[in-house]
């Protein structure tokens, strides 16, 4: 097995990040002598840019982030592009499922009073559950969900079947997977066809117990659609650890509303995700240098 010669951008990169490539079988190099790429910089994206339009040798760009949304404008079929999609499925659905019995069993509510107050809330256990998304998140929710017998639906691009799921229609029966939910949770990738996904018709068609999860990105939901069905009791409670915008302000109004549980996009923490994303890197840098296909990649044409 030859060695690759893999380069590391910004210099600020951690030193996890060169030790994740070192294991893989890489050899760190200036980006003058490397043909692959280590890009750590989530919000540097004109700066990485100019990087490969500096140096066109690169051919394969590895991102550290699931959602690549950011950065689609310089995918395409020059160079091979890998994210963390996947990477981070397991700590968002133990999330996911967190926000669902929150949201399900009032837990939320409760810790915001100051007296003993009356019993609400309902069981997770055999409730109907929508899933908007049929990737490494819903997979591992939906094996998470199992002890809670719940009847699962999940819409995706393409209404193949799922382990564990009973129920999988593709996005143009959206619709019919609202109705009768009492929950909908949404762990899409963000492109131009799921933005703004849920909004004010969708949550006029969804129960008034329902509760919305959204593990996948803000902008997949109507914000001021969402404060609307809030307030009006139009769905039961949102519990959101991704908002539009994000931070959400601190004076915006879901911040107030007793039936929406926020948390500050932590469904994967960094602790969480440095030995995660380390074993991506290493994996893709030893298939790299294998020449084996590379595992994350993204689709110029789907958008992830």
């Amino acid at each position: 097995m030859s060695t690759a010669r893999i380069a590391i951008a910004p210099s600020t990169t951690p030193s996890w990040v060169h030790d994740a490539v070192t294991a893989g079988g890489g050899e760190v190099a200036d980006i003058a002598q490397a043909t692959g790429l280590v890009w750590s910089a989530a919000y540097s994206i004109d700066a990485l840019d100019t990087l490969l339009l500096e140096n066109p040798h690169i051919n394969w760009v590895q991102l550290p982030f699931a959602g690549s949304e950011a950065f689609m404008h310089l995918v395409n079929h020059d160079r091979v592009w890998t994210c963390g999609k996947g990477v981070y499925a397991e700590p968002v659905a133990e999330h996911a499922l967190g926000l669902l019995l929150a949201g399900f069993r009032h837990i939320a509510n409760y810790a915001r009073q100051k007296t003993w107050t009356v019993p609400v809330g309902r069981n997770l256990l055999g409730a109907n559950i929508t899933i908007l998304g049929g990737g490494g998140i819903t997979t591992s929710l939906v094996r998470l969900l199992q002890p809670f017998y719940c009847n699962i639906t999940v819409v995706r691009l393409s209404a193949e079947p799922l382990e564990g799921v009973q129920t999988v229609v593709g996005t143009e029966n959206l619709v019919d997977a609202l109705v009768g939910a009492d929950a909908v949770v949404v762990a899409l990738a963000l492109t131009p066809d799921t933005e703004g996904i849920l909004g004010r018709n969708e949550f006029e068609l969804m129960e008034k117990h329902a509760w919305v999860v959204n593990v996948g990105r803000g902008r997949h939901i109507v914000t001021e659609d969402l404060v609307w069905a809030l307030r009006e009791g139009e769905i039961g409670g949102a519990a959101l650890d991704v908002t539009s915008p994000e931070p959400l302000p601190d004076e915006h109004p879901l911040w107030s509303l007793p039936n929406c549980i926020i948390t500050p996009h932590i469904g994967n923490t960094p602790a969480m995700a440095v030995p995660l994303l380390s074993a991506r890197i290493t994996e893709n840098v030893h298939r790299y240098v294998a020449g084996e296909p590379l595992v994350g990649c993204i689709d110029p044409e789907l958008g992830y």
